[in-house]
């Protein structure tokens, strides 16, 4: 039933009810409407200011941000198990719900209790003033797009609930009444919310897609041309098994892993593109894109993997990259002897912290890299610089969109994940897995190829063995390892009878270690355990 109306103050300052009109119900629903409508507009001005004023001061994107900073670590591990690279897609869409559900309140609020409606959108104006003002890289007119946006909403609001009121309180009580002048008002008010709505969709759309600029920087990455390398990856005779359901011995950029905390890829052009050194240095260095490249780069076949990656996971990818080894760099600047981490910091604020001496460690191929599989960066894998640093899960040294290295210590700074719980150092863990058969598939009886990948950077793989049941460990054949820094594909050949059988593998290093068994989740510094497969073999 519809919550009684009110009319204007009598003498005594009392307000009087009324009974509720016929139709109230609707009403609250145009109401919710409108605050969606006033949603959009503030959504659609602030977006038109950031074009003019701080490009990076999107409310939406701020506010998504703001969230992927404070959810527990164990909620993001829910979600990129329940969700992988499409994360990111989740979360745009659970906050447009959460816009869509807020705003609709907001406006019915508004038609029943005003001002407590424009109260509402006034905070989460604030909000996203929040979020955009503690954000890295944060300018002097970040604040101007969620006010321009606060205003423009509120005005909409209130343009459309007083014409929808003014519709509503002409409406005839009575049939004797006619219905002239409320179908007038309401006339207007659909008419004024159709513009108001179409606007804020225009202007919206326009300007977050003048915003995002990745047309425009995806075409200077198309026009860029990389520096040939003085050295390039030689691949060994029977480095890939012909084995059909085997993962690629590289993996395509496009099918490549993503998972990082930009909400939205940043958009970075390469000739304005600087790298400073600085911290515990003995002089502070800036580079260019152009002074990087022409210190030379090289072609390194690196595997790196995430530490949300589950036992079995597919969070882990192998490729050719192009750059400048990090040794080099800091080199310019003489780290203090006393330093033991250097920050690295993307662009969008993120930072990782990785252990001074794997990155000055000649024995290890620590690189800012350029280009990825022969062409330049993707830009979602980092575009134009990003680092890679082999037995060190991305969390720690894989920084996107790398913009500083910070030279400082362990005691004094943190990156981004070790204060959410997670290992400052991360060093990835000896791993395999399973690529085919899959779980719950059905094969023929006979022989059948169970065959996978295997790694353990910066150590090698020395062997990898597979157990049908509670059987024997068998050993598998290894395909021809490219370097110590790369996975490499296995397989077994199974005479497979009928009956149903899980199947395990385990690997085993260089060093003899021999992958353990024992189950653990990803935080803190990696998940451990066997990877088994189910299958059933036909009769």
């Amino acid at each position: 039933m519809a919550e009684p109306t009110t009319n204007p103050s009598d003498a005594s300052g009392a307000t009087r009810p009324v009974p509720p009109r016929p139709g109230d119900r609707a009403t609250s629903g145009w109401a919710a409407v409108s605050g969606v409508i006033a949603a959009g507009a503030f959504l659609a001005a602030a977006e038109l200011a950031a074009v003019f004023t701080a490009r990076d001061a999107s409310p939406i994107v701020a506010v998504g941000a703001f969230v992927i900073d404070v959810v527990p670590p164990p909620v993001k591990e829910f979600v990129i198990a329940a969700f992988g690279v499409a994360d990111k897609a989740v979360l745009l869409g659970s906050l447009g719900l959460a816009v869509v559900i807020a705003s609709a309140i907001a406006g019915v609020l508004e038609l029943r209790r005003p001002p407590w409606g424009a109260v509402l959108l006034g905070g989460a104006g604030l909000l996203s003033l929040a979020a955009i003002l503690t954000r890295a890289g944060a300018g002097a007119l970040s604040w101007v797009p969620p006010v321009v946006g606060t205003v423009a909403g509120i005005l909409v609001l209130e343009l459309l609930v007083r014409r929808l009121r003014r519709a509503r309180d002409a409406a005839p009580t009575h049939e004797a009444d006619g219905a002239g002048t409320g179908t007038v008002d309401r006339r207007g008010f659909f008419v004024v919310a159709a513009l108001a709505a179409a606007s804020a969709l225009v202007v919206g759309i326009g300007a977050r897609a003048s915003n995002a600029a990745s047309a425009s920087i995806d075409a200077l990455r198309g026009a860029l041309r990389l520096p040939t390398p003085r050295r390039t990856v030689a691949i060994p005779a029977g480095a890939e098994l012909d084995v059909p359901g085997i993962s690629p011995l590289f993996t395509p950029n496009a099918d490549f892993y993503r998972i990082d905390t930009a909400l939205t890829v940043p958009a970075v052009d390469p000739s304005s593109w600087r790298l400073t050194i600085d911290g515990m240095v003995g002089r502070r260095v800036e580079l260019s894109f152009d002074e990087l490249a022409s210190m030379g780069v090289d072609e390194y076949a690196v595997t790196i993997a995430c530490v949300s990656n589950e036992v079995g996971g597919g969070l882990i990818g192998n490729a050719i990259w192009l750059g400048v080894p990090v040794r080099d760099i800091l080199a310019l600047a003489a780290p203090d002897a006393s330093a033991d981490m250097v920050l690295s910091r993307s662009v969008d604020g993120f930072t990782a912290s990785t252990p001074l001496d794997a990155l000055t460690d000649p024995g290890r191929d620590a690189i800012l890299a350029v280009g990825m599989n022969g062409e330049p960066l993707p830009l979602e894998h980092g575009f134009p610089v990003r680092m890679i640093v082999p037995g060190l899960y991305g969390y720690v040294s894989a920084t996107k969109w790398l913009s500083e290295l910070k030279v400082t210590t362990f005691a004094a700074d943190q990156g981004y994940w070790t204060p959410r719980g997670w290992s400052p150092t991360g060093p990835i863990k000896l791993s395999s897995r399973i690529d085919t058969p899959r779980s719950g598939a059905t094969v023929p009886a006979g022989r059948t190829a169970v065959a996978g990948m295997a790694w353990a950077q910066h150590t090698g793989i020395d062997g990898v063995e597979v157990r049908v049941d509670d059987g024997a460990w068998r050993r598998a054949e290894l395909s021809t390892p490219v370097n110590r820094d790369t996975w490499v594909q296995w397989v077994l050949e199974w005479d497979a009878a009928p009956g149903t059988y899980e199947l395990t593998v385990r690997a085993v290093d260089h060093d003899g270690q021999v992958q353990t068994g024992e189950s653990a989740p990803p935080p803190p510094d990696g998940a451990t355990g066997w990877h088994r497969v189910r299958v059933t073999v036909a009769g």
